[in-house]
């Protein structure tokens, strides 16, 4: 069970860890470093996709460990638990912002010169993946608390 437990949390240090990392250290510096916000974007946006895929990686491993773990220890699957709810909402976010929202960003950034509309068009989806990421950090925070809540109760029962 601890095996199950280590991976768990490693899957969760991982995505949740990226996300900070990437929000509050790597875009703002790229940002603020480098001469135009379109060598920024042109770093960010092969970025983003490693981070959403590093993410649907490690939730899927969260995923799947943590059903494992409830089979050992209650001798069946229990998908609906809290923590589990919360992963797959985080994957959706996640997959979300990776094949709907970026590739639209993408195409806006590699076409003609920005005109008004399509500037607008970038801020608005700009706007969603932020809100996406936002969410994806937030629920994997709750995760965090459950898990060690989750934890909390294990050890006290062995």
């Amino acid at each position: 069970m601890w095996l199950l437990r280590t991976a768990m949390l490693l899957a969760l240090v991982v995505w949740v860890g990226g996300i900070i990392f990437f929000a509050f250290v790597l875009a703002p510096t790229l940002f603020s470093v480098l001469p135009s916000t379109q060598m920024a974007g042109n770093v960010v946006s092969p970025a983003l996709t490693r981070l959403h895929q590093f993410g649907l990686t490690a939730g899927l491993v969260l995923l799947a460990c943590s059903l494992a773990y409830d089979r050992q220890r209650l001798a069946r699957f229990n998908l609906f638990t809290a923590t589990n709810v919360l992963v797959v909402l985080m994957l959706a976010l996640t997959a979300i912002s990776q094949f709907g929202v970026t590739p639209r960003m993408r195409e806006l950034r590699a076409g003609p010169p920005a005109t008004q509309a399509t500037q607008a068009e970038f801020d608005r989806l700009h706007a969603w993946s932020t809100r996406l990421e936002g969410g994806v950090l937030f629920l994997g925070l709750a995760v965090v608390v459950l898990m060690g809540r989750r934890g909390e109760k294990t050890a006290v029962s062995t």
